[in-house]
């Protein structure tokens, strides 16, 4: 086979860069260099990758279930869907985001796209039959910078919030009714220490003592996959005591000389439109602002990195004036990330795979803000995949015995 294939079978074998790091025991830089033809390819890496690559054909339907709620953009599915899940049910009540949504995972026939989720808590029979539930509930009601907001204008926060804050009891309900081999929630880490942790306890309550659910969790930063520190709570549950703990899940994390930096996302200086360098007024203003702060001895201002620092926290607020991600440009003011990088930022597209972005910037701004970093929840899920696998072959036992005594 030559190298020229290679880069074929590789895209074929539906590997990650992250993924095939684990499985071919080599590094992102070394498979790049394989696939673009630069080096020779090794005989074992060419049959490790050929042989996955069929035995991803051969097995083509999908292994498991799941239902997307609270589902964004869609980066709980991509994750999922990279080992091997199919998703049957989504909700999302966000209009822009569904829209974002459908143009990156055209419909399928078996497939439901609901909007507000809490017709389907009262009812969650609506719901189809699923392996697994993913749900990104509502972080504003627990996040560091929601609750003080919330708090300076008077406002219910956490689970007194009852438009947003009571959400994740119609996921108690949905997961009562359904009893999943597994699910997998995401929130902001301060989640944790929310009203003084009563916030968090009375979700482990619920899913370990109500629902008899065996659940671990662990705050997972996004700094080893993409340029930027983010900082996320995932909490792992399974419907039987498989034995699932976070505790190894380090040896999922690249290797620390392989974690990009921002120029292994920014496009190049002709692919950005000048609309997004800051103008003199809106520039002057970051630098005012941020002197006033400074003489107040706080950190409050803006932020600017190159092409060899790692990024803040993209957040939603993003498309008011992109203060916390500035872009140095040489002998002009600085400006935002553009749409495209902020899908890189977050991965949803890299080597491989075009996200689609139909809607406007501030919405996309938005949606990337509020969004998961794909390469984490990849992680996760394939952290995951043994442990859901055991229990959904548990569960075919009977049935499989029962067919063989019917064919006997």
């Amino acid at each position: 086979m030559r190298n020229d294939s290679f880069g074929v079978f590789f895209s074929r074998s539906g590997m990650s860069l992250e993924e095939a790091q684990l499985i071919l025991g080599i590094s992102a830089r070394q498979i790049r260099r394989y696939v673009a033809d630069e080096a020779p390819v090794p005989k074992l890496v060419r049959e490790k990758v050929l042989e996955i690559a069929a035995e991803r054909a051969a097995s083509s339907a999908a292994r498991f279930r799941f239902v997307d709620l609270f589902a964004g953009i869609g980066g709980l599915r991509l994750g999922f869907k990279a080992i091997g899940g199919q998703c049957v049910f989504t909700s999302e009540w966000d209009r822009w985001s569904t829209e974002t949504y459908r143009r990156n995972f055209p419909e399928g026939d078996d497939h439901v796209m609901a909007g507000d989720i809490r017709p389907f808590g009262k009812d969650p029979s609506k719901i189809p039959e699923f392996d697994v539930l993913l749900a990104g509930f509502p972080c504003q009601p627990f996040s560091l910078a929601g609750v003080s907001k919330k708090n300076s204008l008077g406002r219910a926060h956490g689970f007194a919030d009852e438009k947003q804050g009571n959400l994740f009891f119609d996921i108690e309900a949905i997961l009562r009714h359904h009893r999943p081999a597994a699910f997998l929630l995401e929130n902001v880490k301060h989640l944790q220490r929310h009203d003084g942790g009563r916030t968090f306890e009375v979700i482990r309550r619920t899913l370990e003592d109500d629902l008899g659910y065996a659940i671990d969790w662990r705050v997972i930063s996004s700094r080893p996959w993409v340029p930027q520190k983010r900082e996320r709570i995932f909490i792992a549950g399974f419907r039987k005591d498989v034995g699932f703990s976070f505790e190894n899940f380090d040896r999922m994390i690249p290797e620390e000389k392989d974690w990009p930096t921002l120029g292994a996302i920014l496009q190049s200086h002709n692919e950005v439109d000048a609309k997004y360098t800051l103008t003199p007024r809106l520039w002057q203003y970051l630098q005012d602002y941020r002197a006033k702060h400074e003489k107040a001895g706080n950190g409050f201002g803006y932020s600017l990195f190159g092409k060899e620092d790692v990024a803040r926290t993209l957040s939603a607020r993003y498309h008011k004036d992109g203060s916390e991600i500035l872009i140095q440009q040489r002998g002009t003011r600085p400006r935002r990330l553009t749409p495209t990088e902020c899908a890189r930022l977050m991965g949803f597209e890299r080597e491989g795979r075009k996200w689609h972005i139909p809607v406007s910037d501030t919405q996309a701004y938005r949606q990337f803000g509020n969004a998961v970093v794909v390469p984490v929840v990849e992680a996760v899920a394939r952290y995951m995949e043994p442990s859901i696998m055991k229990i959904l072959d548990e569960d075919a036992k009977p049935a499989r015995r029962k067919a063989l005594a019917a064919v006997a």
